[in-house]
């Protein structure tokens, strides 16, 4: 995950998707990335799995909030939207 170059969109890899979301979300700031924008624009079908690996198997912290998005439909939906912080990731006990 220290490359500098990120995969190809079309790979949907695990580790790819991780690189790609990763990346996202240190460019993104505190703005974070949803649930919507990572599987339209980064092609990650599942990103709460993709953030699940990379708390629990990077160490990186990564927290959740709950926002409203319209698709690209025009349907309003709650999803996550997740955002990068400093420092390593400890579990909520």
């Amino acid at each position: 995950m220290n490359n500098k170059r990120p995969p190809e969109i079309t790979n949907t890899a695990a580790k790819a998707q991780c690189f790609r979301l990763l990346t996202a979300l240190e460019e993104a700031g505190d703005r974070g990335i949803s649930t919507l924008e990572a599987r339209d624009y980064f092609n990650i079908l599942a990103p709460a799995a993709r953030v699940h690996q990379l708390r629990w198997e990077h160490g990186k912290n990564i927290i959740t909030r709950r926002v409203r998005e319209t698709n690209a439909q025009g349907h309003p939906h709650y999803v996550a939207r997740y955002i990068l912080l400093s420092g390593a990731w400890e579990a909520q006990r």
